[in-house]
Formats: structure tokens, sequence, C-alpha cells
């Protein structure tokens, strides 16, 4: 098969869909694999280890999409990408599409078969996702303490104090992967970190691993109760495919100390609050109800290298896998895969993306005739 890497142009996004490596192994098996000049160069892979590696160097993203059949990246298309997408192609990245409407209408006019990293469900688990989260949780930690600072317009408390001075306080709002890692992250700077969360089991098993962090049942009642005592709160919340609930009111948010900061992870999938909208890696932040957010929609983008081979380390055997096989019989070989399928055939195919743009859906087994 022919596999193309496009350079990603969304703002400040500096990760690249394959490693030379990992293209080199798909070299290996006699598949040919064409990637944009340029396109690692922000992971600090160049041109010239992807040549060593086998992979063919072409001048422009024209170029991949119009050599390529499998088109492997990590964000969601921009709207100069989409219109270079055909019924031919395979799109295998990020797409988050219950965030974008205009997105998943463009996706599925161009007859594409969109599959999404982010979607894929093996065991319960959504292990495409997973890197990214534990990425993006430790980096909420991280950057919700340094925007606390009042030259970031934070109110200026030091998440884990110092003897004599009680640490600050934190709300993390979801207990999966990326709330686990921040989580983490922040108990081990010394912060007060309080874990809200619906499952119950989930609960007990954080109770165990996490002895330094307190959990509590998710409510609103509980979540408000805590808003006027806490110096930053992580959203973290994920629904597999759906758009994100708005846990947080614009009027529960009034209760937190003018300075208080929000990083919220879930803005990939429309963020868990009212207050909530994307921002990039030029502008991360901006003021609502004297709380300052922090809403980037791509964090992993910013630690570009090591986000690139954590990507890669689960992305490449599904790679290989629609690389060495058509579409149905890659989803017969692993029926897992067909959870990830987005759209095909002109049909929407992701249930959850459906109910949140009020479209229709099909299954994708049926578009693939797999009955």
């Amino acid at each position: 098969m022919k596999i193309g890497v496009p350079r990603e142009v969304k703002p400040q996004e500096h990760r690249v869909g394959m490693v030379p490596a990992s293209a080199g192994e798909l070299v290996k098996h006699g598949h040919r694999v064409v990637i944009e000049t340029g396109a690692g160069a922000n992971s600090s892979y160049l041109d010239a280890e992807y040549q060593q590696a086998g992979v063919e160097i072409l001048p422009s993203a024209e170029a991949v999409y119009g050599e390529a059949e499998l088109i492997v990246k990590v964000k969601e298309p921009q709207p100069s990408e989409v219109t270079l997408l055909g019924p031919e192609h395979t799109l295998f990245a990020y797409l988050h599409l219950a965030a974008d409407k205009s997105l998943t209408e463009a996706l599925v006019s161009s007859g594409c078969t969109a599959i999404a990293y982010e979607t894929l469900e093996v065991g319960g688990r959504l292990p495409l996702l997973e890197p990214m989260s534990e990425l993006a949780g430790r980096m909420a930690a991280i950057f919700g303490s340094y925007h606390l600072a009042n030259h970031r317009g934070g109110r200026g408390i030091l998440l884990g104090g110092v003897p004599g001075v009680a640490p600050g306080r934190v709300m993390v709002i979801g207990g999966g992967t990326a709330g686990v890692n921040a989580a983490r992250v922040a108990t081990g700077i010394g912060a007060d970190v309080t874990i809200v969360e619906v499952d119950v089991e989930r609960m007990r098993f954080l109770d165990i691993t996490l002895q330094e962090a307190h959990t509590l049942y998710s409510t609103e009642a509980n979540i408000s109760s805590l808003l006027p005592r806490v110096d930053l709160i992580i959203g973290a919340v994920l629904i597999p495919g759906a758009a994100a609930p708005k846990l947080i009111t614009r009027d529960m948010l009034k209760q937190m100390a003018p300075g208080s900061v929000f990083v919220d992870i879930a803005i990939d999938q429309g963020g868990c609050s009212e207050t909530s909208r994307p921002t990039d890696h030029d502008n991360p932040t901006y003021f609502d109800e004297d709380v300052l957010h922090y809403c980037v929609t791509n964090m992993p983008g910013a630690y570009s290298r090591t986000a690139t081979q954590a990507l890669n380390n689960v992305t490449t055997r599904w790679t290989a896998l629609l690389a060495a096989n058509d579409l149905q019989t890659a989803c017969r070989n692993q029926p897992e895969l067909l959870s990830a399928i987005n759209c095909t055939g002109g049909k929407l195919t992701c249930p959850p993306v459906g109910e949140a743009h009020s479209l229709s859906t099909v299954s994708p087994a049926e578009v693939l005739e797999l009955h």
C-alpha cells in the first residue's frame, strides 16, 4: 500500500504522524511510504533520517495526498487539507469530530474513510488515546501551577506550599487516564488534591493507588462545594467519541476566587465548562468570571518529540494492519477497528458524533457489508 505522512498545519502542532523507525518497518514489509519534506523537523526528525529508512520525500501536502491511499496524521485535517481528501483515501488521525460539526460534514462529503485514534476501543480501553491523555494530564498540573503565578495572572499560590504555609488546592474532574496523571503530578509537588469521579469502582482503585489524593463522588452539589476553596481545576472528563458534558456552569465558576486557574483537557471534545472555548499555544489563556482559563486543544504538541514517540508506540501496529489489508479484511481480522471508523462511503458511522450534531448514523459494519 502507498502510505503518506503530511506535515501538520494546525497552529503550533509540532508532532508528526510517523517516526523514521515506524516508517522503515512498513517499507521492509513492501509498502511505499512518502512524507512531506520537513514534516518531522519540529519533532527533531530530519528528512535524511526518513530517507535512510527508505521513505520518499515529497515537496508538498498536495503531492503526499496525490500519491497515498492511507494518510497517517496526528491532528484533525484543517480546511486546506480536507479539500485534498477523496473516496480513495483512508485517514488515520485524532479527529475529535463531536466538537466540530463542519469538519464532520466535510469529511463525510469527501467520501473518505476517517478512522479516529480516540474512539478505538479495545477491552474497555482507548489505547490510542491513552498516551496523549497521560501527557496532557501531567502537563495540566504543571501548566496550571505555572499560571497561578502573579505574573501569569494567577492569584499567587504556590501549589506545594512551604513549611508553615498550607499547600494550594486542586480539583481534578474525572479519574481516567488524564485525571490520574494530573493528580499524580499535583500530589507530587505537594498540592492538596481531590479527584471528582462518578465511577465508584474507579474511586476505590484511586484510593489504593493515589493515597495522597482524596476522592469525591461527582455531583453538581459536591463540585460546587469545592469551588470556593480550590485554586486550580483540571477538567479531565471523557465520554469516548462524544461531546464532553458541561459539568461546570458559569454561575458555579463565579464561586471561585479571582485569579484561580482552570485547565480544561476536555476542550478537544468541546470542554467541560460553559465558559470553555478553544485556544492555542500562541494565545493559550483568557479570563472569564475572573478565572484564568487554559484551553489549548493540542496540549501534547508542545512536547512534540516525546508525544510523537509515545503515539507511535501504540499506533504502529494499527497502521501496519490497515496497510496490509483492505478495510473489510482489517475489520474482520481485528473487529475492534470498527469502533474507530467515524465515517466511510459518504456515511457517518460514529453514533456519539451523530448525537452531538443531530446527524443520522449507520453502522460501519453495514456500510462495509460485514454481516
